[in-house]
């Protein structure tokens, strides 16, 4: 697709010898625009960006003219417009396949940061301009965050989680010899509730922008421990408020309903999968206002990977097919009580760039088209305590901004093929 970019220039100041310091304006007219998630679009908009946050946005179509110094237009007047969209549950350091025991062996720290670089520019191409990373080999994914802030290299604005997780645990190291396993272990691996208080802490020192705990069993734990509860109650609570001490928001992986129901009680701001939330779980999140990233794409993924390959375990096997088929009633029960929903997807376990395949899966399983646009901008940015700044094209935030075709309101794959992304003022797809 090909979009006009006129430059217009102050000529005559400059030949007439006089100094200016204009801003480069970038004007985006958009055919129908989404401006906020959750209110009416608009047709024939115009919106104005200047170093890379948005300054205005009017009815009509604006002439390049009215502008002083250097102004870019971007015409999406045929496009439906909207905000960048956020995923909440990425992993952006692997892919589930067949190769990730030999990788583990093979490839080096340096290596898996060039292909991390490569995940997370296809997830910037797919529209998804803000992700929150919750599980990685931290150091490395500080480093992507961080060149990536500082525009050393492009990719999606990081949000990036450091580990606490118990012995044994869904977020212990698993599936490798005992000799290997003393190598693997982290730091962060702890056992009581002042033990789990330190490693909380230590995530915090090295650069955590928020915790990730494992309240309960996971599918790929390569161990047929189950889904329930893993960690303890005092375990839960002296990590919540290590972090809360030290302003960081907790997220745990969760499945059965006992192990959401405690680290709901320790004070989590998200339950990750959330399976089997039953009333009592439901009760609290509505209670504690915490969100559910529902990973409705993740249990796809291992539901068809345990059936159509060899490569899993008998104990990773049995526990994919069974979330893989509750997954999905248990979430239409979920966002029928009202909970609140935030996007996300597990992208790792399921290939990286095909983010937008979880909107899909939202809208067959019983939301409209316009509450997974909430999910996947509003309340994405409000559960990473950034909606001052990014989640809605408004004045002052952020120039985080996507367009389609065709109106995802009324059909959501479009999200799909997304056909232009700019984050913060940089177009990086047209």
């Amino acid at each position: 697709m090909q979009f006009q970019v006129l430059r217009y220039a102050v000529a005559a100041l400059l030949l007439a010898g006089v100094s200016t310091s204009f801003a480069d304006t970038t004007l985006i007219h958009a055919g129908e625009l989404l401006a906020v998630a959750g209110e009416s679009t608009a047709r024939n908009q115009t919106i104005v960006i200047e170093d890379g946050r948005i300054i205005e946005v009017r009815s009509g179509f604006a002439d390049a003219s009215e502008f002083e110094g250097d102004v870019t237009l971007i015409d999406l007047r045929d496009h439906f417009v909207l905000p960048g969209l956020m995923d909440m549950h990425v992993h952006l350091q692997g892919e589930l396949g067949p190769d990730n025991d030999s990788d583990r062996l093979k490839m080096s720290s340096q290596l898996k940061q060039m292909r991390s670089i490569q995940f997370a520019m296809r997830t910037l191409l797919a529209g998804f301009t803000t992700v929150r990373d919750v599980g990685s080999s931290p150091q490395e994914m500080y480093a992507l965050r961080d060149a990536i802030n500082y525009g050393w290299i492009d990719g999606p604005r990081i949000i990036a989680a450091g580990g606490v997780g118990i012995t044994g645990g869904h977020a212990d190291i698993s599936g490798v010899s005992p000799e290997l396993m003393e190598i693997f272990t982290s730091d962060n691996v702890c056992d009581g509730p002042y033990d789990c208080r330190r490693a909380a802490r230590n995530v915090i020192k090295y650069g955590a922008d928020l915790i990730k705990i494992t309240s309960t069993g996971g599918v790929l734990t390569d161990r047929a421990t189950g889904t329930g509860q893993q960690m303890e109650a005092d375990e839960l609570r002296e990590i919540v408020l290590a972090a809360a001490r030290m302003g960081r928001k907790v997220a745990s992986h969760a499945h059965q309903e006992d192990g959401i129901i405690a680290a709901l009680e320790a004070g989590v701001a998200s339950i990750e999968h959330g399976t089997y939330a039953g009333p009592e779980a439901i009760r609290l999140f509505k209670e504690t206002g915490a969100y559910l990233v529902p990973t409705l794409l993740a249990g796809k993924t291992v539901g068809t990977m345990a059936v159509e390959s060899d490569f899993m375990s008998d104990a990773i096997r049995e526990k994919a097919i069974r979330v893989a088929k509750d997954m999905i009633g248990n979430f239409e029960r979920v966002h029928a009580a009202g909970v609140n929903i935030a996007y996300g997807t597990d992208s790792g376990v399921s290939p990286h760039g095909n983010n937008a395949e979880e909107a899909v899966l939202m809208v067959e399983n019983g939301m409209s088209e316009m509450e997974v646009l909430v999910a996947a901008t509003i309340n994405a940015a409000d559960l990473i305590d950034m909606l001052d700044q990014i989640g809605t094209i408004e004045v002052g935030k952020f120039a985080d901004i996507i367009a389609v075709d065709g109106s995802p309101l009324a059909d959501i794959s479009e999200l799909l093929d997304v056909d232009f992304v700019m984050k913060g003022g940089k177009v990086y797809k047209d």
